[in-house]
């Protein structure tokens, strides 16, 4: 399971540490796809597996299965973890995601993210505002 909020830098090179805590569940590979909110989410193997054994689920004639499909599976990276704990990021991602040298990583359950410091913060100080509302909404039934 990933949780935590771990604040990076990506080198020259594209390349980022993989926290420590995190690397130990993640083993060597990870794949990267399209996040929410403008991040990039990474998936150990058995998890981005249950993922698309879920998208082959959808009814591909609906026109919005396959829309997200192609959006999702175009953005597929296989990305592999060095000796030192950094894998690589293609530049292209990181220009289409505006991912810049500082980074935001994230541990989601079952997922990582990786966002933008600056988009990071930007998100995390709008979706404050409601963290208690959202809560209540979410984790409290009206049975209770």
């Amino acid at each position: 399971m990933f949780y935590g909020s771990y604040e990076y830098n990506i080198d020259e090179k594209g390349r980022v540490v993989i926290p420590s805590k995190m690397r130990e569940e993640v083993g060597s590979k990870l794949f990267l796809i399209k996040g929410f909110e403008g991040c990039v989410s990474l998936y150990k193997e058995a998890d981005f597996n249950n993922y698309i054994q879920k998208l082959q689920l959808l009814p591909y004639e609906k026109s919005k299965v396959r829309k997200y499909s192609r959006l999702l599976l175009a953005s597929v990276v296989e990305l592999s973890i060095d000796r030192q704990g950094r894998m690589l990021i293609p530049t292209k991602t990181l220009r289409d995601y505006k991912i810049g040298s500082k980074v935001m990583i994230l541990g989601q359950i079952d997922h990582i993210e990786i966002w933008d410091l600056e988009s990071w913060n930007q998100y995390e100080e709008e979706s404050s505002k409601d963290f208690e509302l959202d809560a209540e909404s979410l984790l409290v039934s009206d049975e209770q």
